[in-house]
């Protein structure tokens, strides 16, 4: 037996060798994925003291209007954070291009950067700028453009703002590297035929950066919807979201049954939403030819 047919008997099969590579991922998504969220699952519906029967109250008592205008508003500013982030992503990374590459390099990382200081920090800086005699009301006022301090703070509008500067970086860098792979004489041939800015985006630069938009859309839609400090710190009791309403329910109501029925209202949300934005950035048909 020659040494050519020693290393064929010796190797491992395929199936094998290819189980070996995917066991530890399967393992870390089993025990940190499936098996924690299968236990919120069983704590949904179980009765009040966990001790009981199984029931479907919890999530009866889920879809009462209160909770059901928290999970709607957290979808809403989840999903505004996300096209808000998607329109300021798109013309800095149209900007990045045309820089030099030690420029580009150096304002991308000027960009990204701040996403590595804690959420806290981030979050009290706007606490010193949006209140009554933070640094933007101490601005306007001194300018003559208002009187009176506006209430910049403890609503939507704040809780927006500090969402966009959180997860901002997480639209940019995906859409940066969409843009940098994209063929760039289909965009000249374009405006040499005529189109203009409108169309050309549309139709050349939109479909081939697709995927960029949305893994990025993804990245910023599904932490956001879970949003916790930012809106615990710059909302007011009106502006709160659900992940708010589930600490409640753990810390303070020690209700948690009822708040893994809202936890798993939450899941279902971000796989609808996922479901929702794959299909609306599918390729557009004249793409696909």
């Amino acid at each position: 037996m020659n040494s050519s047919d020693e290393r064929r008997v010796k190797a491992p099969p395929a199936a094998l060798s290819g189980g070996v590579y995917v066991t530890p991922a399967v393992l870390y998504l089993v025990l940190l994925f499936a098996l924690p969220l299968a236990i919120v699952a069983g704590y949904s519906f179980a009765d009040g003291d966990l001790g009981g029967g199984l029931t479907l109250e919890n999530y009866a008592r889920a879809f009462d209007p209160l909770y059901v205008g928290v999970l709607l508003r957290s979808a809403w500013l989840a999903l505004a954070t996300t096209l808000l982030a998607l329109l300021i992503s798109y013309p800095c990374v149209l900007a990045l291009r045309t820089l030099s590459p030690t420029r580009r390099i150096l304002t991308l990382a000027l960009l990204v950067v701040p996403s590595w200081l804690n959420l806290l920090v981030k979050n009290y800086a706007w606490i010193i700028l949006l209140r009554r005699e933070g640094v933007l009301n101490s601005l306007l006022q001194g300018m003559g453009l208002t009187d009176t301090p506006l209430p910049l703070l403890f609503n939507e509008g704040a809780v927006l703002v500090g969402l966009v500067h959180t997860y901002l970086p997480f639209m940019i860098l995906p859409l940066y590297a969409a843009v940098d792979r994209m063929d760039w004489s289909l965009v000249e041939a374009a405006r040499d035929l005529g189109a203009g800015r409108w169309r050309t985006f549309r139709h050349v630069l939109l479909p081939q950066t697709r995927v960029g938009v949305l893994v990025g859309s993804a990245l910023v839609f599904i932490p956001t919807l879970g949003a916790f400090v930012t809106p615990d710190l710059l909302g007011g009791p009106t502006s709160l979201m659900i992940a708010n309403v589930i600490e409640s329910q753990v810390l303070q109501a020690r209700d948690w049954p009822m708040a893994a029925a809202l936890s798993m209202l939450l899941v279902a949300l971000v796989l609808l939403a996922t479901g929702l934005l794959h299909r609306v950035t599918r390729p557009y048909p004249a793409a696909a030819e």
